[in-house]
């Protein structure tokens, strides 16, 4: 039996179409093309991975912040980088940069096993509960330094990281498999570039994509904390 109220009925709704929405104006219409991706972006409530006072704005087409300097990227960008993982459903992915949860949500629907972590608890055991909230149970969360990976679940078939740095830290490509994909933002402080690099025969395969701006990666293969 439903026993939720009316109201709260209404705004789940307006939250799906708002999500839906998003989905075709935000993402499709950019060419994001990615039939897993997409079909994630309508699925996760991103209004359960914002603040409470921001959950209205929680479908903009910007990014959003979370607190201690941090934010939820915009969606186009979170699709865009997911998209360039090129995931069948069946990997194992590394996400560096757990944040509010929203895109290890995402991830989880894309993939086979999950792996998050964030250097900070605050955010691990906040985003912990929103997944567990939505019957997201899958994602394995910890806490400490992402710009060294995970190394005990090593290696990984993709590895997506949410904060810039200045080069591909070391620790990330030792951690990607034969065939594995690196997906990171990398430049400086003030602009980056969307690099995607691939494990082939031993060699790493660098290609840069498109300009962005996001929150600077803290930990020994990254930037030193402030």
């Amino acid at each position: 039996m439903d026993t939720s109220r009316p109201a709260d009925r209404r705004k789940l709704k307006e939250y799906e179409k708002l999500r839906h929405r998003m989905v075709e104006e935000q993402l499709i219409s950019r060419g994001i093309r990615d039939p897993l991706v997409l079909r994630a972006f309508r699925i996760v409530p991103r209004e359960f991975f914002v603040p409470s006072f921001l959950k209205n704005s929680a479908y903009k087409d910007a990014p959003l912040p979370i607190g201690r300097g941090q934010t939820i990227s915009q969606p186009y960008i979170v699709a865009r980088m997911m998209e360039m993982l090129e995931l069948s459903g069946a990997e194992r992915v590394l996400e560096v940069g757990t944040g509010s949860g929203y895109q290890t949500a995402l991830l989880s629907h894309c993939c086979d096993v999950l792996y998050s972590i964030d250097r900070i608890e605050a955010f691990v055991k906040k985003a912990r509960k929103a997944l567990d909230s939505i019957g997201l149970f899958k994602p394995f969360l910890y806490t400490g330094d992402g710009s060294l990976g995970y190394p005990s679940k090593a290696p990984y078939d993709r590895i997506i990281v949410s904060a810039a740095a200045p080069l591909l830290p070391r620790p990330l490509i030792d951690q990607l498999a034969e065939g594995g994909v690196l997906v990171m933002p990398v430049g400086d402080e003030w602009g980056q570039k969307l690099v995607r690099a691939v494990r082939k025969e031993g060699e790493i395969i660098v290609e840069k994509n498109e300009g962005c701006l996001f929150v600077p990666l803290i930990g020994e293969g990254g930037w030193k904390e402030p």
